[in-house]
C-alpha cells in the first residue's frame, strides 16, 4: 500500500469514528429494543410506527421490536413504561393525546405525564374522519348530525376508547349541535371498520385506516377533522367548512420510562428523526394522510406540558370524568 493511499484508509476510518452515533461510545444498544404500539396491528399507527421501527433499527445496528398492547384507550404503553424504575432505553413507546388526557379525567390517575416519562421524538399526528357504509342514507355531514338530532341515542358510532380525541371530539360535536350520540368504544380500527361495515354501529370515527374503505367504494366519507381538506381525499370537507371550529389530528411522539440517560436517549432520538425524514418513511406517512411534527425531546417535553394545561382546561369545561 502507497503511503498515498494508507493515509486515505486513514481517514477514511477516521471519518467512520466521527460519523458513527455514539452507540459505540456508550456501548448502547446491545440488544433489541421494544417499541409499544398501544393499538392492534393493520392500523395507521401501526403501520407509521412499524416503517419508522424498521429504519431506525438499520442506524441502531439492533433489531426494534413492535409489541403491540392495545386497550385502555390506547395507553397500555404509558402503563408500561410508567411501571418502569428507570428508563434504560430498552423500552420506549407511542405516547397519544389520552396518554395525557386520561390521568385529568380520574382522581387515582396511574401515571403523571409530567414525571413519569423521557419524552425522545415527537413524530407526528393523525387524519381523524367520519364515514358510513356506501349504502347508508346520508349524502353529507349535515345530514348525518340533522338524523342525529332528530333521532336521540338512535345513532351509534365507534371510535378507539374512551377517553380517546375521536370520542371527545364527537361528544364536543354533539354538545354544540344539541345531538346525543350512542358511543361505541374499540380496541382498534379494524374492530370499529368491522362493525361499521356489518350495521353494528352506523359511523366510524377514526384516523385515516378507513382510507381503503372510501378508495373501494365501501364506505362513504362525510367529514375530515383536519385544517384543510386532505389531499387524498379533497371532496370531503372540514368541520370547519360545515360550520363546526374545531380542528383535531392528536399529535405523538415516542417516550421512555423516567430517568433515562440523555446519551442513550440522544442515541434513540437520532436514529428516529432520521428514520422520520428518511424518503422511504415519508411515503408511509403519505399513505395514511400524516404529516411530519418533528420536536427534540427538550420541545416534546415542553408541548405534553402545553397539552397537559389544554386537556385539563377542556376536562373540567366538558366535566369529563372516568371514575
Amino acid at each position: 500500500m502507497t503511503i498515498q493511499s494508507t493515509r486515505r484508509a486513514l481517514l477514511a476510518a477516521g471519518g467512520a469514528l466521527l460519523a458513527a452515533p455514539a452507540v459505540a461510545q456508550a456501548g448502547f444498544p446491545n440488544r433489541p429494543i421494544r417499541l409499544i404500539v398501544p393499538w392492534p396491528p393493520g392500523g395507521s399507527t401501526d403501520g407509521q410506527l412499524r416503517s419508522l421501527a424498521d429504519l431506525a433499527q438499520r442506524r441502531l445496528g439492533q433489531p426494534v421490536i413492535i409489541e403491540n398492547r392495545s386497550g385502555v384507550s390506547g395507553t397500555m404503553a404509558a402503563q408500561m413504561m410508567a411501571a418502569e424504575a428507570q428508563g434504560d432505553g430498552y423500552l420506549v413507546g407511542q405516547m397519544p393525546i389520552t396518554a395525557f388526557r386520561l390521568p385529568l379525567m380520574t382522581t387515582q390517575p396511574r401515571w403523571d405525564p409530567l414525571k413519569d416519562f423521557t419524552y425522545v421524538i415527537h413524530l407526528t399526528g393523525y387524519l381523524f374522519g367520519v364515514v358510513v357504509r356506501a349504502d347508508a342514507p346520508w349524502q353529507t355531514w349535515q345530514q348525518f348530525l340533522d338524523d342525529a338530532k332528530a333521532n336521540p341515542g338512535k345513532i351509534a358510532y365507534g371510535s378507539p376508547g374512551v377517553g380517546s380525541t375521536l370520542h371527545i371530539t364527537m361528544e364536543r360535536i354533539a354538545a354544540e349541535r344539541g345531538i346525543e350520540f350512542l358511543h361505541v368504544p374499540f380496541r382498534g380500527g379494524a374492530d370499529n371498520a368491522q362493525a361499521m361495515l356489518g350495521g353494528q354501529t352506523q359511523a366510524m370515527a377514526d384516523s385515516s385506516s378507513w382510507g381503503p374503505l372510501v378508495e373501494g367504494g365501501r364506505a362513504r366519507l362525510l367529514v375530515t377533522w383536519g385544517a384543510q381538506r386532505a389531499k387524498r381525499f379533497p371532496d370531503a370537507p372540514t368541520l370547519r367548512e360545515t360550520g363546526i371550529d374545531i380542528v383535531s389530528a392528536s399529535p405523538y411522539g415516542l417516550a421512555g420510562p423516567k430517568g433515562m440517560d440523555p446519551g442513550v436517549a440522544r442515541v434513540l432520538h437520532d436514529a428516529f428523526k432520521a428514520a422520520l425524514e428518511d424518503p422511504a418513511h415519508a411515503q408511509v406517512l403519505e399513505r395514511y394522510d400524516m404529516q411530519a411534527d418533528y420536536k427534540n425531546g427538550a420541545d416534546y417535553t415542553a408541548f405534553v406540558a402545553q397539552i397537559m394545561r389544554e386537556e385539563g382546561e377542556m376536562v373540567r369545561r366538558l366535566n369529563l370524568r372516568i371514575n
